[in-house]
């Protein structure tokens, strides 16, 4: 990912400098398990530990000739730790080290990942309680609907966060694996002990059954996750968009005091932040389809996979983690305009509260199909001629004559809309 776009924190984990000395470590634990075993002799493992130097550009230049990372790295590996390192990966293949390592960068960047949920939630719920009996328009397709309350909005997103970190918990879960089984993962030329010794020193679980890959479904999960995660940041900022725009405007992002919206028009204040926010998810989910059409590989290993993987690895998580901080300071620092959602609130006088109306004339014994049919040609000609609802209601003798006037009065009130609001919190808020 551009520099844009990426926190030094994930960039460091997708970093050369730090896939190779992730490799160093496997390479490191499977010799310790073997020295165990008595397959390789004592003190390789703290020989190569203690010696070996990651040389990025070296490994580069190696590689260029020999056309295979792994053997450029273990090459240059040598030439640091000396003799004794030409007992490393023994029995091993390339994908055990490619696989496992990925794996651990894929955790490392979930946990990182998780932390930013974590912050969102913790703005979402402080915002959500600040703002939980704020009366806002609740619409449907656009178009006023019936009253709902802010606070609602934001514990709405609170939720979907929360069942995003369980997911994203799950899917770390599920990639937390290592393959240490040789060609074709039978474990012809390698002992499962070394493979379990290197779980456990690497905190992973062992691969059940690899093929000489690790399974793709682990990693398709993963990704679609994020993809998920990408879509639920899009949902919140394309709320923000809709808030900000000038027939609207309840919420703004904020805007500094030097900011500049329109090279233009000097009065300009775009939610470029959101909008951002917004190609950013098209980004994590292009990623998803790759995912999943990695599972299918030829027999037990191709190498179809490893390009995709190259890039999606780092542009996918690299792009969530820095979405999600961004979308975090968005939800902390927004600016948010109660009169203005009462304002509107009151923009169609009264049309809101139709469906009240409508279900008030039915416990009076009239067919939902006639009172919607009354209310609906009154709400047309109110919207038609600007007028109120309720007062052209009360003009109405047969409608009079079944709903009183304080009834009628009563109807027209938002506070019935929020009576259940503390109920909703209580199962979001548990």
């Amino acid at each position: 990912m551009i520099k844009r776009y990426s926190r030094k924190e994930l960039t460091d984990i997708w970093s050369e400098e730090n896939k190779y000395k992730i490799w160093l470590n496997v390479e490191v634990a499977a010799a310790e398990a073997m020295e165990k075993l008595g397959q390789i002799p004592k003190g390789v493992s703290s020989v190569v530990r203690n010696k070996a130097k990651i040389n990025v550009g070296k490994i580069h230049k190696i590689e260029a000739e020999v056309k295979h990372d792994v053997i450029a790295f273990l090459t240059s590996i040598t030439e640091k730790a000396g003799f004794k390192a030409r007992y490393l990966h023994q029995g091993m293949t390339s994908s055990d080290v490619l696989d496992t390592s990925f794996n651990i960068q894929l955790v490392q960047s979930g946990k990182i990942i998780l932390k930013d949920i974590d912050q969102i939630l913790k703005v979402l719920k402080r915002q959500a309680k600040k703002y939980k009996f704020t009366p806002c328009m609740g619409r449907s397709h656009g178009i006023h609907a019936e009253p709902i309350t802010f606070g609602l909005k934001l514990a709405s997103f609170f939720e979907e966060f929360k069942r995003n970190r369980k997911r994203l918990k799950d899917a770390v879960d599920e990639v937390s694996t290592c393959a240490i089984s040789g060609a074709v993962g039978t474990f012809a030329n390698i002992s499962p002990n070394v493979e379990k010794h290197v779980a456990k020193k690497l905190g992973l679980k062992v691969e059940p059954i690899s093929t000489q890959v690790i399974p793709r479904d682990r990693h398709a999960f993963y990704f679609s996750v994020l993809g998920i995660i990408a879509g639920s940041i899009e949902r919140v900022a394309v709320e923000i968009r809709h808030l900000q725009r000038t027939e609207v405007y309840e919420v703004q992002e904020y805007f500094s005091k030097n900011q500049k919206g329109s090279s233009a028009m000097p009065h300009k204040k775009n939610p470029i932040l959101s909008e951002n926010l917004t190609g950013l998810a098209r980004m994590v989910r292009s990623t998803v389809t790759p995912a999943l059409e990695n599972i299918a590989l030829w027999h037990e290993r191709d190498i179809s996979h490893s390009s995709v993987e190259r890039n999606i690895g780092p542009d996918a998580n690299i792009t969530t983690d820095f979405a999600l901080v961004r979308l975090t300071n968005i939800l902390d620092n927004m600016i948010i305009y109660p009169k203005k959602m009462l304002e509107n609130l009151n923009l169609t006088k009264g049309l809101i509260f139709s469906q009240e109306v409508m279900l008030e004339l039915t416990k009076t014994g009239l067919s939902r199909e006639k009172s919607y049919k009354m209310v609906q040609s009154y709400a047309k000609k109110c919207f038609a001629e600007d007028l109120n609802l309720i007062d052209v209601i009360s003009s109405d003798k047969f409608i009079m004559s079944r709903i009183s006037p304080k009834k009628l009065k009563s109807i027209f009130n938002y506070s019935k809309h929020f009576k259940n609001v503390n109920f909703i919190f209580r199962r979001v808020f548990k």
